[in-house]
């Protein structure tokens, strides 16, 4: 059953401190699931928004990042890493190789399966839309020191490594 959590990506309150600003209430602050899902789900929807307007949306640029780190891939195990229904992927890898960033060729040695390999236009399309993203993770992340942001990365990597084996790094 679902059910509606308190967690919303922005606020409506209209009780307002001295200063004029809209202060949430300290149980929420007291709530590092709170928190992660207030910065992240902002954070999220800032780069989707900005992806998109740069032409490429963000579930395309998860499809490049898988690309560029190593060989084809088959179409079944993009859908798997990005935790993706295959039907929807097969829907945007068509709008990648239509636009040059993508090519599928039967792998030879199971003429069923489509192996998908990024284009070097692709490859570039790429360090653009990384460039976005780390101008956005640059901007929220500005109230941190470098050492502090590589302490919260490491820990938001922990956690994510003990939830979910995809987030294992290769050794």
């Amino acid at each position: 059953m679902w059910h509606a959590t308190l967690i919303p990506v922005s606020s409506t309150t209209s009780e307002t401190q001295s200063s004029g600003e809209s202060l949430l209430p300290e149980e929420l602050l007291a709530s590092p699931g709170f928190l992660l899902a207030r910065v992240g789900g902002g954070m999220k929807m800032r780069v989707l928004d900005e992806l998109e307007h740069a032409g490429c949306p963000g579930f395309q640029y998860g499809v490049l990042a898988l690309l560029r780190e190593g060989p084809a891939q088959t179409q079944a195990r993009i859908a798997d890493v990005l935790g993706v229904d295959r039907s929807q992927l097969v829907g945007e890898l068509d709008e990648l190789e239509t636009s040059g960033l993508i090519e599928r060729r039967r792998d030879p040695l199971d003429r069923r399966r489509h192996m998908v390999q990024i284009t070097p236009k692709g490859k570039k399309e790429l360090g653009k839309l990384r460039a976005v993203v780390r101008r956005i993770e640059n901007e929220y992340l500005a109230p941190l020191d470098p050492e502090a942001r590589k302490q919260l990365h490491d820990l938001l990597l922990r956690i994510a490594e003990g939830n979910d084996a995809r987030y294992r790094r290769r050794a």
